[in-house]
């Protein structure tokens, strides 16, 4: 079975969240239980694109309103990810080093598009699946279907994954000249509230689509994303499918990025090691429980909350713990954050921005992972963690549910609680400090977390099934 994916980002080429952890992990392990998955990306001129050797494998055209753009395609070489791995190449439109937040965002999302239905629709060898990951390629269903141009990829069976339903990639209708010319009768497949939504039209035109845990499909059947009616509607097509980790990339026994590897028969000794040199590197007391906070300073990560719940848990433990945190987002949420820093530096501190070595030392120093999420559709944040035998506390939502038990549960292994409140996390971070007084329990559930198979082989078969079914 051949899968090609499509996405807009890719681990290590390109990264901004999740959905590049994903993508750079799912077509490798499908390849691992017998599939033939490769993926498709655009092209960035970034570190990653002028370290490697790239090989020309087919050029063309494309009009966009009145411009006509060149475009290649073009095959890493190395096949070093484990999957081949194919770019856009898109001089004058693709010129970019960052996925997003430009202002013609939409024309190089749609001449991302564009390129993959053409070249797919000029060779004769095409895969049998395409499958397609959030907004920025949810057109291409669409483009498949109904635009004349391509309608020889009409009956190629297609999937689209919502990693976040928050994010739609929606535009006015006043820029529906830029897509290929398409039967008219069709327009309504592209409408949704009156625009252009890509990721509601990729649910109506695709042949199945999926959400990254099965929690997060319940949640977008009454979410305020404005897309429930649409996903009742299409719930026959539907599958909620959680998301594994790259057991390659997060070991504590193999990452080249910790002070001290270690596996579960070691983990105090290991983590030790990490957190004092964590720990050190930011002012901060190792002999103190440490909670770090890792992702985008956003509101639906809860991102808003930290600065008040960290300045009122500090002064509620009477200066006894400390935090760290690594991300950036909305700007009010960063000063916030280094303000605090500037006010309890010997408690609190931070690093704005992204630091993939950073993340996996304080994954691996860390006593505790806090993730005050309001909207959490897999969260990897929490798999990883698990992998590194530091505790999660999260807000019961989303992915979070269906990966995190509870500590008063039978079984259960971190600490959840119930409300998006400053209140809330305070008081699930004071019940983590009464587990972190009992040295003999918290060795017993970092050892039992760190036996945890969150690995991509079982959703990867889960995908293989999907694919099947069609």
């Amino acid at each position: 079975m051949t899968i090609l994916h499509a996405s807009s980002e890719c681990y290590p080429a390109a990264k901004v969240g999740g959905l590049g952890d994903v993508a750079g992990a799912l077509p490798k392990y499908l390849n691992r239980v017998g599939a033939n998955a490769s993926l498709i990306m655009p092209h960035y001129h970034n570190k990653f694109y002028r370290e490697h050797n790239w090989e020309t494998i087919f050029e063309g055209d494309f009009k966009l309103n009145v411009s006509v753009y060149d475009y290649k395609i073009k095959k890493e070489s190395s096949n070093e990810l484990g999957f081949a791995l194919y770019v856009t190449e898109i001089p004058g439109l693709l010129d970019e080093e960052l996925p997003y937040g430009y202002p013609n965002d939409v024309e190089r999302h749609l001449g991302f598009q564009i390129a993959i239905v053409d070249w797919l629709s000029k060779i004769e060898e095409r895969p049998q699946i395409l499958h397609c990951h959030d907004h920025p390629t949810g057109l291409i269903p669409f483009m498949m279907s109904y635009c004349y141009r391509y309608a020889q990829l009409k009956e190629m069976k297609t999937v689209f994954t919502i990693h976040n339903g928050e994010y739609q990639g929606s535009f006015g209708m006043d820029k529906i000249h830029l897509i290929p010319y398409f039967d008219d009768w069709k327009r309504g497949m592209l409408e949704w509230n009156n625009i252009i939504n890509p990721m509601a039209c990729a649910i109506k035109c695709c042949w199945r689509f999926t959400t990254v845990s099965p929690t997060y499909m319940k949640d977008l059947h009454h979410s305020q994303s404005g897309l429930q009616s649409l996903i009742n509607s299409e719930t026959k097509k539907a599958s909620g499918i959680l998301n594994g980790i790259d057991a390659d990339v997060w070991n504590p026994e193999t990452d080249k990025w910790l002070e001290a590897c270690y596996n579960k028969e070691d983990v105090e000794t290991g983590k030790s090691i990490n957190k004092t040199a964590l720990c050190n590197s930011f002012q901060l007391n190792p002999d103190r429980p440490l909670v770090v906070f890792i992702g985008r300073l956003a509101n639906e990560k809860g991102g808003d909350l930290l600065a008040d719940a960290i300045r009122q848990s500090v002064m509620m433990q009477h200066k006894a713990i400390n935090y760290l945190v690594l991300g950036s987002g909305r700007k009010e949420d960063e000063n916030a954050l280094n303000e605090l820093k500037d006010a309890m530096p010997d408690n609190f501190n931070c690093y704005i921005g992204y630091h993939e070595k950073l993340a996996h030392l304080m994954y691996a120093g860390a006593d505790f992972l806090l993730m005050p999420s309001r909207i959490e559709p897999c969260g990897l944040n929490q798999l990883y963690a698990l992998r590194y035998g530091t505790i999660p506390i999260v807000r019961s939502t989303g992915g979070l549910i269906d990966t995190i038990m509870d500590i008063n549960e039978p079984g259960g292994f971190g600490i959840r609680f119930e409300h998006d409140t400053v209140a809330a996390i305070d008081v699930a971070v004071e019940r983590a400090l009464t587990l972190f007084q009992d040295a003999d329990k918290m060795k017993e559930i970092k050892q039992q977390i760190m036996t945890f198979n969150h690995s991509w082989e079982h959703a990867a078969s889960e995908y293989i099934d999907l694919y099947e079914s069609m």
